[in-house]
This record gives C-alpha cells, sequence and structure tokens, in this order.
C-alpha cells in the first residue's frame, strides 16, 4: 500500500485503557471520562507520503496529533486499525505528524513544523521566610527546554538545552519512551531565554 499524501500508520487500538502491575496482572482503566489524557499518539508507521520526501521509513514508530485518535479517529476507509496522519511540510497547522522515532537507530527526530521540549522546572522562590505558603493553582506552563535539534528551530538560530517560551495553553504533552515532553510548533516559540526573568 502506497500513501499518497499522508502517512498511514498501524493503531490496534485508539487509547490506552490498560496497565500491567509489576505482577503481571493486567487491568481495565475506564477512559470516558479524560479520553485525551489517555490517546494513543503513536504508531507503526506502515505506509509513507508519496508526495512529500522524508527521511521515515515503513516500520518506525510515527507520534502524532491527538486528533488522529480522538473522536473516532481517522480511520484508512476499509482497512480495519489502519489510521491517516495528515502531513504538510510547508504549513505546520496541516502536519498532524509530530515526530518519527527510527526502527534502525532509536532516536527520535521531530518532523516539519514541530519543536519537541522536556519540561523546564522554574526555582521556587520561597514567599515568606515564617508562613509556608500553599498553592493550589499551578500557573499555567509557559517555558520548555528543547529537547531535540531540527533544521527549522537552527534556522531560528535556537538549539537543543536553550529554554524557549510558547503561547499560554500550548503545553500539549505526549510521552516518548515513558518520558514527558511537550508538542509546540515552532511558530508558537515566543523567544529564548537568555537569562533567569
Amino acid at each position: 500500500m502506497q500513501s499518497l499524501r499522508e502517512f498511514i500508520v498501524y493503531l490496534p487500538k485508539l487509547v490506552n485503557d490498560t496497565m500491567t502491575l509489576s505482577g503481571g496482572l493486567e487491568l481495565y482503566v475506564d477512559t470516558k471520562f479524560n479520553e485525551f489524557e489517555h490517546r494513543v499518539n503513536e504508531g507503526e508507521v506502515i505506509s509513507v507520503p508519496h508526495k512529500f520526501k522524508t527521511d521515515v521509513k515503513p516500520g518506525d514508530t510515527l507520534y502524532f496529533h491527538h486528533l488522529v485518535v480522538i473522536n473516532d479517529g481517522q480511520e484508512l476507509t476499509g482497512v480495519k486499525h489502519h489510521y491517516l496522519v495528515k502531513f504538510d511540510p510547508k504549513l505546520a497547522v496541516n502536519n498532524q505528524a509530530i515526530g518519527y522515532k527510527s526502527k534502525e537507530t532509536g532516536v527520535f527526530h521531530p518532523l516539519n513544523g514541530w519543536s519537541v521540549l522536556a519540561p523546564h522546572e522554574e526555582p521556587k522562590q520561597k514567599k515568606s521566610e515564617i508562613i509556608d505558603v500553599v498553592e493550589f493553582e499551578e500557573p499555567p506552563v509557559t517555558k520548555g527546554v528543547v529537547a531535540f535539534d531540527s533544521d527549522e528551530l537552527a534556522a531560528i538560530n535556537v538549539k537543543k538545552g536553550d529554554v524557549v517560551g510558547f503561547k499560554k495553553n500550548h503545553d500539549y504533552r505526549f510521552k516518548i519512551d515513558g518520558l514527558e515532553y511537550y508538542r509546540t510548533r515552532v511558530e508558537d516559540l515566543m523567544y529564548v531565554q537568555t537569562e533567569e526573568v
């Protein structure tokens, strides 16, 4: 099967609805109240877009936007468990493919339009030396550490390890090998932090 414009990925299920305990016992998790948090966001590449040149190969793991699986997803008509992932190398808003992990090397690479950031820990400042102030509301996440280099980031003089600021509510979380990252469009990055603010 050769896809024309999209990636095709194999997804046996759309949400992570089971967990395995250390003793091997598998439990069912009810995801109906928070499907977004439990959505699957990676799958095995079956076909790459014929129209666009990428370094992605069948068998690699593709990481993608949540719209691929939310609300019954974008299943390939007539082929069970195969889903379309939109790709546009020129316009990030049309690119649901965030990045891929090579089957051969195990290395993750962001795809056009996306930056992948690790969480940035802000130093906590004590508001009082006498009273321990407890805050129940977490401030919004608006910073991250660039976790993977890309040509697009290099073009704006941003590199792995830089702390960058991004628009509020653009800290879309996903996991690579069990570690949490934020996926943010390169165009949503606002600045590189040069000193503690």
